[in-house]
């Protein structure tokens, strides 16, 4: 069965544990101004929003369940592995980017300021899970916000509490079915337009885009990867001699 994040914001309490635990486990830089900046970067995966009348939503990445980042990376360091967890191998990745403009979420980020950058995001945990271990933002939750578990048995539990309390929620699960469903559930009392996040269909987005892309001549698509990873090749060794000479010169 695959692994799966329930985030409740109605539990939220925005003490930001989260996003410290995110920043622990990934080897990342935290503090007042990492904790103060309210987006996705390459050194902080996932943050808490504050709604207006302080209600809360985590950002993070979705888990897709047929993930575009993946169907449109041509060396595969993107994969949808069985657990769940969308992962990246740096080792295979050429730079070329699709992944960060085909995220309906807008979730990967790319290292720019580095001379040998690589693709960051988060990562659900993937090593803490093979370990029988919840990810680090829901062992340390202090009021129970954030849960990983089974999909099928958060969505069951999600369906719960709406059902049993249909007055505090809005009755939906976001991410059962958007874009082809995801492996982070949220619940919320406050519609989750306003906190920026996109509505979709029940169709997975790749699919959708391989019917407009089954009508484009396959060389013109072998084409344009094999320049991106040429421009990618070329600017990188370019990168790495600045980076040396700046070294030299210190």
């Amino acid at each position: 069965m695959s692994k799966g994040i329930l985030y409740d914001a109605t539990l939220c309490i925005g003490c930001l544990l989260c996003e410290g635990a995110c920043a622990e486990q990934n080897g990342l830089p935290y503090d007042k101004q990492h904790a103060d900046l309210k987006k996705q970067t390459a050194t902080k995966f996932t943050y808490v929003a504050v709604h207006a009348d302080e209600k809360y939503m985590r950002r993070l990445c979705m888990h897709c369940a047929d993930p575009t980042c993946v169907s449109v990376c041509p060396v595969k360091a993107l994969e949808k592995s069985k657990d769940g967890p969308v992962v990246y191998d740096a080792s295979k990745c050429m730079g070329c980017r699709y992944c960060m403009v085909a995220c309906p979420w807008g979730v990967p980020k790319y290292e720019w300021s580095k001379a040998v950058p690589t693709v960051k995001k988060c990562t659900m945990c993937v090593d803490r899970l093979a370990a029988g271990k919840q990810t680090a933002c829901s062992e340390v939750c202090p009021t129970g916000a954030t849960i990983t578990g089974e999909r099928d048995e958060l969505l069951f539990e999600a369906q719960k509490r709406i059902r049993e309390n249909p007055t505090q929620y809005v009755n939906h699960i976001y991410g059962e079915k958007e874009a082809g469903g995801t492996s982070t559930l949220m619940l919320s009392s406050v519609p989750f337009e306003q906190f920026g996040l996109r509505t979709f269909g029940p169709e997975s987005l790749p699919k959708i885009t391989g019917k407009a892309l089954s009508h484009v001549p396959e060389v013109v698509t072998v084409g344009w990867a094999l320049l991106g990873g040429v421009y990618w090749i070329t600017n990188r060794r370019d990168d790495v001699t600045d980076s040396e000479k700046k070294d030299q010169e210190k």
